[in-house]
């Protein structure tokens, strides 16, 4: 079963040919908000960061509840919300329903569910009971083939055949970098191919000429993030001023403000 791309905005925004959806990835509410208002539409969240940010393993089902706290924070904000909730946090489909159910019920637009190499039959009924219990909610199906596995083609599109078959509305190939590569999946796809940017790989603009439908940022601007407070103490030990755009206090603040008036607008209607 394919969902119609017309059923939500955030479908939509998967279906613009020529023209891939950019999902910068974010980890709190001020690295979300800044984004959005650079012009995004919408933001996924990283679950490197979630991890780490609280000190926890990531991909192994350690963070349940604080990426459904995230979730609830981010939610409710006017941009479009895809939280990535690793393999589900359960091997249970029944159990990533309710995870799904409760991520919906909160604002997210999309869910990103990552198969880790485990049994792609498992994988696809997680699927399958996500899409049944929430109908609205995007699930980006991620075959781990390429970040973790041995890149095995014949692999890669038996496992996105399974879940596109259960009901994925998008397919996600992280560490695929390969331009014949990306092209032959995507002549072979039904459902948006999502590809993982790297710098060392295409280019957005050359991703969006070989039919990729969705480009996302990972854990890449966090850790670049991490990289650039460590830039920033060397400068300053070196006796230099740092380098790279520092937002004021005051403009930190005003993020503060803006989550304020939103909610305020939002339960009242």
């Amino acid at each position: 079963m394919t969902a119609d791309p017309t059923v939500t905005p955030f479908a939509g925004l998967h279906h613009r040919p020529g023209e891939p959806l950019l999902l910068p990835n974010a980890w709190d509410h001020a690295s979300a908000a800044v984004l959005a208002a650079r012009g995004f539409p919408a933001i996924g969240t990283t679950s490197l960061a979630v991890a780490a940010a609280v000190g926890l393993p990531d991909g192994e089902a350690a963070t349940r509840e604080h990426t459904l706290d995230l979730a609830m924070t981010l939610g409710p904000e006017p941009y479009l919300l895809s939280v990535d909730a690793e393999a589900g946090f359960s091997d249970d489909p029944d159990d990533v329903a309710e995870l799904a159910r409760q991520l919906w019920a909160v604002g997210a637009a999309g869910i990103n569910l990552e198969d880790g190499l485990g049994p792609s039959d498992r994988h696809a009924a997680k699927i399958f009971a996500v899409k049944a219990a929430v109908p609205g909610l995007f699930v980006n199906a991620r075959t781990d083939t390429h970040w973790s596995g041995d890149g095995d083609e014949r692999e890669t599109l038996r496992r996105l055949d399974a879940y596109q078959q259960a009901g994925a509305d998008g397919v996600f190939v992280p560490g695929l970098s390969d331009p014949d590569r990306i092209a032959t999946l995507v002549r072979h796809l039904g459902a948006p191919l999502n590809i993982l940017y790297s710098p060392a790989g295409p280019t957005v603009r050359h991703l969006a000429d070989l039919g990729v439908r969705r480009v996302s940022f990972g854990s890449l601007l966090y850790r670049r993030a991490l990289g650039a407070a460590l830039d920033a103490v060397a400068d300053i030990a070196g006796g230099r001023a740092p380098a790279g755009t520092t937002p004021s206090y005051a403009e930190v603040r005003a993020l503060e403000r803006s989550v304020s008036a939103s909610r305020s607008a939002n339960s009242t209607g």
